[in-house]
């Protein structure tokens, strides 16, 4: 369980039981796990935030595959098991190779990754572990993504990176049935 208890309508403050309403009514339910389960303790930041993220989730120019490499950089690097455990099948559904989910994971050498997954762990490392990318990592996604897709790439890094601290602050714990082997941290 969450370091919090399940968000109800009554536990959030009035003037956002509106923006609850909303979130709840779209969604279908009250979120009991994931990043919605705890965001939802403030109402409009969850719509607005877990709305960002599902577009960047889904209707970028990004290709799926290096949509999915982006949330598991985010999540590898931030440690967060909850996210990978989300998008580690997805990425390899998405055509990610199983031998690269499973390098990243366990913070392994790459085993040749193809130019656009380069650029992306390169510039996904070089952020998280420094704050800066440098000029030959940013010059990287630019070739391969253009300013559009850089700046959808970067964002949907820092979007991915919010869950994780979201997740990871307020201690989401994983589900009962994973099927990825949990990151070692």
């Amino acid at each position: 369980m969450a370091r919090t208890p399940t968000v109800t309508r009554e536990s959030v403050p009035e003037n956002e039981q509106a923006a609850f309403d909303a979130f709840v009514a779209d969604r279908g339910e009250v979120p009991t796990t994931g990043p919605g389960s705890v965001m939802l303790n403030a109402p409009e930041v969850a719509q607005r935030a877990l709305g960002l993220a599902l577009y960047l989730r889904t209707d970028t120019s990004l290709d799926p595959r290096i949509r999915e490499l982006a949330m598991l950089m985010a999540a590898r690097e931030n440690d967060c098991q909850f996210i990978w455990n989300a998008h580690a099948p997805p990425a390899r559904r998405a055509g990610l190779r199983d031998d690269i989910v499973d390098a990243l994971r366990d913070r392994q050498e790459i085993p040749n990754p193809a130019a656009d997954e380069l650029a992306v762990i390169n510039y996904g490392r070089e952020f998280f572990r420094t704050r800066r990318v440098s000029q030959d990592a940013f010059d990287a996604v630019i070739d391969q993504f253009g300013r559009n897709g850089a700046t959808e790439l970067t964002t949907l890094m820092g979007c991915y990176a919010m869950l994780a601290f979201n997740v990871n602050a307020f201690g989401v714990e994983l589900p009962d049935n994973i099927t990825e082997a949990p990151l070692p941290i």
